[in-house]
């Protein structure tokens, strides 16, 4: 049901309801009326001829029977008369006012009287005077047909300006209905213009706020998906970036064992072969040789130092926690005044590879750093598995951070950054109360 419609009824009802209160008043009016006029017509028709009767009487009956035959019929009254004997004598005419026509059974119902008469005994009969209502009836029923025609007259010509005038007034609603419309079809290009009254133009000035901000915020929405969907992007790039360097470590790190370590090896074995071979010849000769040897022994064990930062041999045959110790390990033997704990709880064996090497380079850049950059004189690795996540801290004593230290260029943490977070973790580092630094990286062992 429309709200005009509803309008328009809640309209038709109240006047109803005041048309049909004026009717019941009507009614009780026409009530109390024909009761006043009929009773009180009765009982002074009554007096009347009780005295008149009375005065002809005296006469005879003949004279009182000519007087009720001039006189006719009083309006409201039948008049009978009747001889000692009960026999009619007079009995009055029909009445001739709205002769033929009745009021309703049901209306004359509620507004007659009850039955009003007076009774006159004479000498000689009996003068009986009784009260007709009908036509007082009559004249009421008629009055309340006018009234019930001009309040159905009324009642359709309010209606029919009420429904033109709700009409125009909701007119503005179907423009923010069809607003609503093609809104719901995807157009907010369209804003609705100006509306007619105070309520309408709020309405529009609303909706049309409204689609600007639903306008905004798709374009926000289709700016942050395709910002997400680069982010994916980049940290898949990134992934395939990091296997792509991982594996080309691996590649220098074998060429480096294999290739480079076995010509470093033989290029000593041979110089070795010639330095005893000129042990009693020339001197420069021999000095050479030494000075070859001492070099290929020098670039050797570089060589093998350079291995383990390249490609961490131990995390693909004994694990995580393993090649932790081998870290900590090397670092303890090239830094012998530093002091380098590893913590280890509960490790499990079989962790994913992408997880356990992400692992292994954010403790060897948290060392790194703590060394080139802090002066740590003491440092913390620590590694635990908590229920689906990997966490590993690397705490220092070292000189902190600086307050410029997320100015662009540190790529070594940036690079860490986007490498946690491409295996769905996350990696923080900042000052401690102590004046320490944790690096703190927390890795799902379900890498996504």
């Amino acid at each position: 049901m429309s709200l005009r419609l509803k309008i328009n009824l809640i309209v038709a009802g109240v006047i109803a309801f005041l048309v049909l209160t004026m009717i019941a008043l009507q009614l009780d009016n026409v009530r109390r009326s024909v009761r006043e006029e009929v009773v009180g017509g009765n009982v002074v028709a009554a007096q009347l001829l009780n005295r008149m009767g009375w005065v002809y009487t005296l006469d005879g009956p003949q004279s009182l029977l000519r007087f009720l035959q001039q006189l006719g019929r009083v309006r409201a009254n039948e008049i009978t008369l009747t001889n000692a004997a009960g026999q009619v004598l007079y009995r009055s005419p029909p009445a001739t006012y709205k002769q033929g026509r009745e009021a309703p059974a049901w209306f004359a119902a509620l507004t007659r009287p009850e039955v009003s008469r007076q009774v006159i005994e004479l000498p000689s009969g009996r003068l009986t005077i009784e009260a007709e209502p009908s036509r007082a009836v009559l004249d009421g029923w008629d009055d309340m047909v006018v009234l019930a025609a001009a309040g159905a007259g009324a009642l359709l010509l309010i209606n029919t300006l009420v429904f033109w005038a709700v009409g125009r007034a909701l007119r503005p609603f179907s423009d923010i209905v069809a607003a609503l419309n093609r809104l719901q079809a995807g157009d907010f290009e369209t804003p609705l213009p100006p509306l007619p009254g105070k309520e309408a133009a709020a309405m529009g000035s609303a909706f049309n706020r409204m689609t600007g901000v639903l306008k905004e915020n798709i374009e926000n929405r289709q700016r942050a998906f395709e910002a997400e969907r680069r982010l994916s992007d980049s940290r898949e790039l990134s992934r395939l970036i990091e296997e792509h360097i991982e594996a080309e470590r691996r590649e220098i790190a074998r060429a480096l064992h294999d290739e480079l370590g076995q010509s470093v090896t033989a290029i000593r074995s041979l110089a070795m072969s010639v330095a005893r071979r000129c042990e009693n010849g020339d001197a420069q000769t021999v000095q050479a040789t030494r000075v070859i040897i001492e070099e290929a022994g020098r670039l050797y064990d570089h060589m093998h130092g350079m291995i383990p930062r390249l490609a961490p041999m131990a995390l693909a045959t004994l694990g995580l926690g393993d090649a932790l110790g081998d870290l900590v390990e090397r670092v303890r033997v090239s830094h012998p005044q530093l002091r380098l704990d590893l913590q280890r709880h509960d490790l499990q064996e079989n962790l994913p590879s992408a997880v356990a090497l992400a692992a292994y380079r954010v403790a060897q850049e948290g060392v790194t750093n703590a060394l080139r950059h802090g002066h740590a004189s003491q440092i913390t690795v620590a590694a635990a598995c908590q229920a689906d996540q990997l966490i590993l801290t690397v705490q220092d004593n070292g000189v902190g951070l600086p307050d410029d230290w997320r100015r662009p260029g540190h790529f070594g943490l940036r690079w860490l950054v986007e490498r946690v977070e491409a295996l769905g973790g996350r990696l923080t580092v900042g000052n401690l109360d102590g004046g320490e630094v944790e690096l703190r990286a927390v890795l799902p062992l379900e890498a996504t």
